[in-house]
């Protein structure tokens, strides 16, 4: 990774449509790292539940962060960059670690909204978005996270620059 002295897992979190993929595939790019879709990692029976307009309970989500825990563990060395809503602590719990810093989007209900019925050709139904904000327990200020303001920093890059200075400090 270029921009970080020690390599770094960086854990893109919020809501659906808070702009995760979009994120977190910036700035994978900007730092020369791997990168995992957290979408592309459920297993097929969470996405069809989710497409079906159903939420995912936390027996559902437990084998899916798993997994990406198992990504993050691989990258330890060399650091990377994924996309996962990590909605509860205790979901961040799974994949903490000295090298894990989650990136958090936060953003108010009705701007994520419009942004969902926006969005075409993804499973996670606009419907979904007020069980994700009931489900959503912010970070914590004995997390390690980078809070980003979706409303404040408008811009993908602005975004990615505000999580680049604040993990370099």
């Amino acid at each position: 990774m270029t921009a970080m002295a020690t390599p770094k897992v960086f854990v893109v979190m919020g809501v659906s449509g808070s702009g995760k993929s979009t994120v977190a595939a910036a700035l994978a790019e900007r730092l020369g790292c791997d990168l995992a879709e957290g979408d592309h990692l459920h297993p097929v029976e969470n996405v069809a539940k989710m497409a079906a307009g159903q939420p995912l309970t936390d027996d559902d989500r437990w084998p899916w962060l798993a997994t990406v825990a198992d990504w993050i563990d691989a990258r330890t060395a060399v650091g990377g960059v994924v996309s996962c809503s990590a909605l509860k602590r205790a979901y961040r719990d799974r994949l903490r670690g000295d090298h894990v810093t989650f990136v958090f989007l936060r953003g108010d209900r009705a701007a994520i909204a419009a942004r969902l019925a926006a969005r075409r050709d993804h499973f996670m139904p606009a419907a979904l978005l007020d069980s994700q904000f009931a489900a959503l327990e912010p970070p914590a200020a004995d997390e390690q996270f980078i809070d980003v303001d979706i409303a404040t920093l408008v811009t993908t890059d602005e975004q990615v620059d505000a999580v680049i200075a604040a993990a370099s400090m």
